[in-house]
């Protein structure tokens, strides 16, 4: 690329926000700032930087979530450059420091357009334009999940490439029935936008009457925050519906997974055995059932401890290493249910009184829970013995 420019600004993308530094053709950094995701505030930037001459813009990565500050560099008529991750990478060993951080990686970025304009690839010409859209008709069938448990993390995916202002609204809340149905009905930005808002209202009412009107409003109010249109996007349109409607599948098929667990964990004979404990709901006590059942398997309660790995190991060497550590191996999902389980018994108040003893101790708070686990077991493995429901203790005299 040519190197005739009077301000190189090099962005270290983000998916919320990236970073930005400008220098000067002499070196000089005449911006240096954390700079979100929205078209507004990109526009800000390279109107102020444009002040000082022409501009070249660089990236570290040109497609999702670095989609939207090239497409505005090009709408403001910035020739936008594209710097190789492996690239940048060798070039950052040749700069003092060892850090990782967002502000160094933008430094060197611009640096590296400034000084080394041939380590860079043309993402944009003025005039001839983009030379292939991140988001390319072929793509959308690769865009297909080959899994449905993948359909939400790309749909978010997709929706910060496209339309970041989007994303932040529907992203944390996207398996919420009325957004799906909004994306399958309606698509990506422009058939939202085409539906309008009667129709938009309608259907997020439909599925949540409560939110349904003020995420209509949200979702207009987020589609106005962005003018320019990313290229991708009329593939995108095509791709949400069938990634919408994959997700609901998904999540269909986990309820009705859901109810039948519960339902057979009805007519197991320990099922109120275990549910009787604080902590311990339907997913927790099958989870146990499956991997200890009647726990007539394990001599004693210390024996089931070991096998779940919530028994601390002994390390002892003569006189010189004495201590106890937690331990690395046993049943990795007995282990994680009992240990969800005595979060959740926070509540009760005798596992919040051997909690925070254990933190009085000075113990941190995974450690604390994981002597929490480990009073537990021993109380579990009676209850399973004996097949009698939890009591709780009573308060010892005076």
């Amino acid at each position: 690329m040519d190197s005739n420019y009077a301000v190189y600004c090099g962005i270290d993308v983000g998916k919320g926000e990236h970073h930005a530094v400008g220098l000067t053709a002499a070196g000089k950094k005449i911006y240096d700032k954390a700079l979100p995701n929205d078209e507004t505030k990109l526009r800000a930037v390279f109107d102020r930087l444009a002040n000082h001459g022409s501009v070249l813009v660089v990236v570290d990565q040109p497609n999702t979530i670095g989609a939207l500050p090239v497409t505005v560099a090009r709408a403001c008529n910035h020739d936008v450059g594209y710097l190789p991750g492996l690239a940048m990478r060798r070039i950052a060993d040749l700069y003092p420091g060892q850090a990782k951080t967002d502000a160094r990686d933008a430094f060197i970025i611009a640096d590296t357009a400034r000084t080394m304009p041939h380590t860079l690839r043309r993402v944009f010409c003025r005039r001839r334009g983009p030379r292939r859209a991140p988001w390319s008709s072929s793509d959308s069938t690769t865009t297909l999940p080959a899994r449905p448990p993948g359909s939400l993390g790309r749909i978010r995916g997709l929706l910060t490439s496209i339309h970041p202002a989007l994303e932040r609204v529907l992203g944390p809340r996207i398996a919420h029935p009325a957004v799906l149905e909004v994306l399958s009905r309606c698509g990506g930005p422009a058939g939202i936008r085409q539906a309008g808002k009667r129709k938009l209202t309608a259907i997020a009412v439909k599925h949540a009457p409560r939110m349904g009107a003020r995420l209509a409003t949200d979702i207009l109010a987020a589609l106005d925050e962005q003018t320019v249109v990313v290229p991708g996007t009329a593939a995108a349109e095509t791709v949400l519906p069938k990634l919408a409607d994959s997700l609901k599948g998904t999540l269909l098929q986990r309820k009705t997974v859901a109810e039948d667990v519960e339902r057979a964990l009805d007519e197991h004979p320990l099922s109120r055995v275990l549910t009787s404990m604080p902590g311990i709901g339907v997913r927790t006590a099958a989870r146990i059932l499956i991997e200890v059942g009647d726990g007539s398997a394990f001599p004693s309660a210390a024996h089931l401890a070991a096998y779940a790995g919530i028994a601390p190991v002994t390390r002892k060497s003569g006189s010189s290493i004495r201590g106890e550590h937690p331990a690395r191996s046993g049943n990795k999902k007995l282990k994680r249910a009992l240990f969800l389980s005595a979060f959740s018994a926070l509540h009760d108040p005798t596992s919040r009184a051997y909690y925070d003893k254990k933190r009085a101790e000075k113990k941190k708070h995974n450690a604390a829970l994981i002597c929490l686990a480990r009073r537990r077991c021993d109380v579990l493995y009676a209850m399973l013995k004996n097949k009698e429901l939890y009591r709780a203790p009573l308060p010892s005299a005076a």
